[in-house]
């Protein structure tokens, strides 16, 4: 059977982020990408200039005729910007029984610019992170979910991990990428003791849609039968490569995107 996910996130325009970054991370890791769209973003690799609303009830309809075509084999969940569709998206789920749902809390661009309303946190708290496989913060996005100050360190990342272990999620992926040192850390929290997946950090200023390739990347692991932990490393090595490629695009003037087809022939520099 060939394997399928379904992203749901918004739209760049740019290409380097939300369901861009989603449909390149699937294709390039061997799964038939299918999407649902929460909203559009006028953005370029220096930031959002603006964001259209796509109404829940639209997003609930872009859902359902996946799911009553296609056997999703997991699910990827990016950009919701407002409370409303974070609803919708949460109980358009539960109805089709979704599985293997990877929850990327997004809140902001790598420009700064906000992609989640304040009010929408409540919702991924107690209607989002329960339904979850596995939730994928980043230092900043722990930090707001749990109302702590940012972690400064691996013990810190652990104990606010498990804080969102409590709101009923089975698994949390707390990512490191915005820490400081020689590794960029990220830390696997389950049942059991914590997993440590580290790579060596990448200096590059082409860090558009690291988050969202990611949490694609763990979906697509997923959706071919990985399990969380296998799924989750393979991740972590596909996006330290595409970062390490990065330079290697010559991509807009701000924060450019990673290089997603790093191993096909016809993106590797000549």
């Amino acid at each position: 059977m060939t394997p399928i996910a379904l992203t749901i996130a918004g739209s760049d325009s740019s290409g380097g982020a939300g369901i861009q970054a989603d449909l390149k991370t699937f294709a390039a890791l061997g799964v038939y990408g299918t999407c649902a769209i929460t909203a559009l973003t006028a953005q370029n690799t220096n930031g959002v200039e603006a964001i259209y609303k796509i109404s829940p009830d639209f997003i609930v309809a872009q859902i359902d005729a996946v799911f009553a075509d296609l056997a999703v084999d997991a699910v990827k969940i990016g950009m919701l910007f407002r409370p409303e569709s974070a609803t919708a998206v949460a109980r358009a789920l539960a109805r089709h029984d979704a599985r293997n749902i990877v929850l990327d809390p997004v809140m902001f661009a790598s420009s700064g610019a906000s992609l989640l309303m304040p009010e929408a946190i409540e919702v991924l708290r107690y209607e989002l992170i329960p339904r979850a496989l596995v939730v994928t913060p980043n230092l900043p996005e722990a930090a707001a979910l749990t109302g702590a100050t940012l972690a400064r360190n691996e013990e810190e990342m652990e104990i606010q991990a498990r804080e969102l272990l409590s709101l009923g999620a089975r698994s949390v992926l707390i990512k490191g990428g915005h820490g400081d040192g020689a590794e960029s850390v990220d830390l696997l929290i389950g049942e059991g003791e914590a997993v440590r997946v580290a790579a060596k950090r990448i200096e590059t200023n082409n860090t558009h849609g690291t988050g969202c390739t990611l949490s694609s990347a763990i979906a697509a692991g997923l959706a071919k039968g990985l399990d969380l932990v296998a799924a989750v490393q393979q991740a972590k090595t596909y996006v330290t490569a595409a970062i390490a490629a990065a330079d290697q695009l010559k991509v807009g003037h701000g924060h450019g995107p990673l290089n997603h087809f790093y191993a096909q022939e016809q993106w590797r520099p000549s």
